[in-house]
C-alpha cells in the first residue's frame, strides 16, 4: 500500500457519521449529484489530476444513500479519475439499477465505448469550464464528443463559473443536447440575486431549457453559517439563489449531495443538515417532490415508476 499517492496537503475528507435529517425526503428521492473516489488501490487515480482526494468508494455512497433516505444517485465522473470510468461505472453497475452516471470522455471515445457506457447506465458527459480543476479542452473537442452522444440522447453537463458564461454562452447555445448545470453556474452570492450576473444566467437557463443542480451551498456560501453542530438554517447567502432557480424553473431543478465533497477548503459539511437546508430552498411539498422526484425521474429513469 505505500505506492499510494499521498492526499493533497490540507484535504478534507468528507464527514463520518452525519446526522439523520429531520426532513423525511419523499418517497423515490434522487441524489442527482455525488462522486465516488476510487478506492485508489482499486481504481487508480488519474496522473493528470489537479489534486488527490481521501478514499471515497461505493460501500460508503451506498451507505450515505440508505442513511438519508434517498433512494437512487447520479454519479458524476470526478476529476482526479480523468477519463478512466471504471470507478464510477463499477459504482453504477454495483447499484442494480438504482444509479446512473455521467462520464468523461476524449474526442476519440469510440461509438462502441460509448455504447458500453450506455449500457452500463451513463447517460451524459461532463464537460468542466473550471480551469483550476481541469486542463479545459478547445471548444471543437468538446463539439466532437456533442456530435458522438447525440445518437444515444445522452445529455451535457456542464461546469462552469459565473463569471465566464458571457464568454461561454454561445457555445453552450450551439450543443446539439439537452444541458445540465452544476450549482447553478457557481454565483457569486455577494451580488443582488436580481442583479446582472444572476439574471443572465436565469435567461440563458430559460433560452436554452436547460436543467439546474441547486446544490453545492456549502461550496458557495460567503457568510454561512456552516452546516454544522446542528445547524439547520445554513448558508442562508446561498438560499434566495436557489429559491429563485426552483421558483422560475420548477420543472427543471435538480439537487445532489455533491458527496465526497471535493476540494472543500473552509469546512466538511454534515449531510444530514445538507438534506435539512432543502426546505429552505424548496419551501413546499410540491416543489420538492419535482426537485427531488418528478424531475430526476423524468431526465435519469424515463418512463420507470418510482
Amino acid at each position: 500500500m505505500s505506492d499510494l499517492a499521498p492526499k493533497t496537503p490540507g484535504w478534507l475528507d468528507w464527514y463520518a457519521g452525519p446526522s439523520v435529517p429531520d426532513l423525511r425526503l419523499p418517497d423515490g428521492a434522487v441524489d442527482a449529484h455525488c462522486h465516488v473516489f476510487g478506492p485508489q488501490a482499486e481504481f487508480p487515480f488519474a496522473p493528470e489530476r489537479k489534486y488527490t482526494p481521501c478514499d471515497g468508494g461505493k460501500e460508503d455512497l451506498f451507505a450515505l444513500r440508505d442513511h438519508l433516505g434517498v433512494s437512487r444517485n447520479v454519479i458524476v465522473q470526478a476529476t482526479c479519475h480523468g477519463a478512466d470510468n471504471s470507478a464510477m461505472v463499477d459504482a453504477v453497475r454495483a447499484a442494480g439499477g438504482r444509479a446512473r452516471g455521467i462520464a468523461t470522455v476524449r474526442p476519440g471515445v469510440t461509438d462502441a465505448e460509448l455504447r458500453e457506457l450506455d449500457e452500463a447506465g451513463v447517460r451524459g458527459v461532463r464537460f468542466n469550464f473550471v480551469r483550476r480543476l481541469v486542463d479545459t479542452s478547445p471548444e471543437e473537442d468538446l463539439r466532437a464528443i456533442a456530435a458522438k452522444i447525440a445518437p444515444l440522447g445522452w445529455h451535457i453537463v456542464l461546469y462552469f463559473e459565473a463569471a465566464d458564461l458571457p464568454d461561454l454562452e454561445d457555445f453552450f447555445s450551439s450543443l446539439p443536447a439537452s444541458l445540465v448545470i452544476d450549482h447553478m453556474g457557481r454565483p457569486d452570492v455577494t451580488r443582488p440575486v436580481d442583479g446582472p450576473e444572476f439574471s443572465r444566467f436565469l435567461r440563458f437557463v430559460d433560452r436554452t431549457g436547460a436543467w439546474v443542480k441547486v446544490t453545492c451551498p456549502e461550496r458557495l456560501t460567503v457568510t454561512g453559517p456552516a452546516a454544522l453542530n446542528g445547524e439547520r438554517n445554513a448558508y442562508t447567502d446561498v438560499v434566495p439563489f436557489g429559491r429563485r432557480a426552483v421558483e422560475e424553473f420548477p420543472d427543471r431543478v435538480l439537487w445532489g449531495t455533491d458527496w465526497p465533497h471535493p476540494n472543500l477548503k473552509d469546512h466538511m459539511p454534515d449531510d444530514g443538515l445538507l438534506v435539512d437546508h432543502i426546505p429552505h430552498i424548496a419551501p413546499t411539498a410540491e416543489q420538492r417532490h419535482k426537485l427531488l422526484v418528478a424531475n430526476p425521474m423524468s431526465l435519469y429513469w424515463p418512463g420507470e415508476a418510482v
